[in-house]
């Protein structure tokens, strides 16, 4: 597999939301309502949302097979812990279903701790993520070197909930 990661600009922001259409989807099927599912849709992937997270300082990179998209990985600096450790947050890792099992989402992942070494300015960092306690990407995080730092249940509007797993690792 021949794939090639690079940095997403503002021309890739439909791309980014023509994937999730399919593997936020597809990930999340048997997990969240319908009614969830379109509203977490347009609050993370319109692309008016997508340009505000760019705008925030979100940082996005897209796995490439040819001229097909295969998966997409966000993060962005978040705060700095009490002890100078900087916190990034993955905000989103997806492999598109046909390139899963194939190594695509460890790169992408990789992708992200390198983007946090190259922009940390402190000695320590972590980067940290959001996983549904549901989710079987649990245990590819797992098997990835993260581990589950805590848990919430947290209000994203509209009534509804996020049930996740905050997952991390230390950037060295």
């Amino acid at each position: 597999m021949d794939i090639v990661i690079r940095r997403a600009g503002q021309d890739d922001l439909q791309t980014i939301h023509e994937m999730a259409e399919v593997v936020f989807r597809e990930t999340y099927k048997n997990i969240l309502s319908a009614d969830q599912m379109d509203y977490m849709m347009d609050w993370m992937y319109s692309i008016p949302n997508l340009e505000k997270q760019v705008a925030l300082g979100h940082t996005y990179y897209i796995a490439w097979l040819g001229n097909e998209p295969q998966g997409y990985v966000s993060v962005r600096k978040d705060s700095v812990d009490a002890d100078g450790t900087e916190v990034w947050h993955l905000e989103k890792i997806y492999v598109m279903p046909s390139a899963q099992g194939t190594g695509l989402g460890h790169m992408l992942l990789e992708t992200a701790k390198q983007h946090v070494r190259d922009c940390k300015w402190s000695a320590n960092a972590r980067i940290e993520l959001n996983v549904n306690r549901n989710n079987p990407a649990v245990g590819f995080y797992r098997n990835q070197g993260l581990s589950i730092l805590r848990q919430g249940d947290f209000p994203i509007g509209n009534g509804f909930y996020m049930n996740d797993y905050i997952m991390g690792t230390d950037i060295r």
